[in-house]
């Protein structure tokens, strides 16, 4: 059985850091959205072929028994350090030993500690692959139990739809309404560790539980997710430009786009993005701002349902 899925880019329109757990976790709010770009993930289940075992990835660590990984793309040899695919195969396969092995095939489009929870947004792919060649045995609440672990971002890869995300991450709530739009990626060639950002954001101890926040309607308009997003900030922005200060350049560009009307950084970095009206107007911009910086990486997406068809 041959099986296939993207990993969408996770964007956090909204990022407040709270505070620094005891745990040594930041507790967070972080509005997120999913953009219609991303990893192409395929499984190819030893039940109809023969897998190969190893991960063929040049310089990767992580080597399965029951697993591989064949990595490609533009982005291939900057995972050096490997992939969560087959650490979410493998923790699948731990708690439901019924599941055939086989081969994963990684096509990476999205550039690697980049903010846009690639790792996390392949490893739940993985994990969605799993599930869809279990005959039935494993359901979406089985492999939701597993996310956690794995890492913060991954359970709400694993829906890849507007988000409320609390606690570590790992809390997450659906948003209503959220209205399609279109967005433009753009990363100046900068690779940013997600932990060095939080280390020279030094957040201040969290000193009490924080109070419940509900997650926004938006009823399907435009002007009230612009308006909550400009409400609040990216709590690691002015961080991650203490360590990169290309980003300044990237979100000058894009605010001076016509018509941009929201523009910041996306998680900890180094790929900023501009949130447009629709989905057109963020392929002009796209367009125009790749004629002027051929060295970077760009790309227009649509935020809402990155199935859906294209609006406006």
């Amino acid at each position: 059985m041959r099986t296939r899925d993207i990993a969408w880019a996770k964007l956090n329109l909204t990022l407040e850091v709270l505070g620094r757990r005891e745990d040594g976790f930041h507790e967070l709010r972080s509005l997120v959205a999913f953009a219609g770009v991303g990893d192409t993930l395929e499984f190819i289940s030893a039940r109809h072929g023969t897998p190969k075992l190893v991960s063929e990835h040049a310089g990767s660590q992580n080597h399965s028994e029951t697993f591989g990984l064949d990595v490609e793309g533009p982005f291939a040899q900057a995972l050096e350090g490997g992939n969560l695919i087959l650490e979410a195969a493998q923790a699948a396969r731990a708690r439901f030993p019924a599941l055939s092995p086989g081969t994963f095939r990684l096509v990476k489009t999205l550039p690697v500690a980049a903010g846009l929870g690639g790792g996390s947004a392949d490893a739940a792919a993985a994990l969605r692959l799993l599930m869809q060649t279990s005959d039935g045995t494993v359901g979406t609440d089985d492999i939701a139990a597993l996310a956690p672990d794995l890492g913060s971002d991954v359970a709400v890869c694993l829906r890849s739809a507007p988000a409320f995300m609390t606690g570590r991450g790992e809390i997450v709530a659906p948003v209503s309404g959220f209205p399609q739009c279109g967005v433009l990626l753009v990363n100046p060639g900068v690779e940013l560790a997600t932990a060095a950002v939080y280390g020279a954001l030094d957040a201040a101890p969290l000193k009490a539980p924080p109070q419940e926040a509900p997650p926004p309607d938006f009823g399907a308009d435009f002007e009230v997710l612009i308006a909550y997003a400009s409400a609040r900030a990216n709590d690691l922005q002015p961080a991650a430009l203490k360590l990169a200060a290309e980003i300044e350049s990237v979100l000058s560009k894009l605010q001076e786009l016509a018509g941009a009307r929201l523009v910041r950084l996306s998680g900890s970095g180094a790929t900023c993005f501009a949130v447009f009206a629709s989905p057109r107007e963020a392929l002009r911009a796209a367009i125009l701002l790749a004629e002027q910086e051929p060295e970077w990486w760009i790309t227009a997406g649509i935020l809402g349902d990155p199935q859906a068809p294209l609006s406006r």
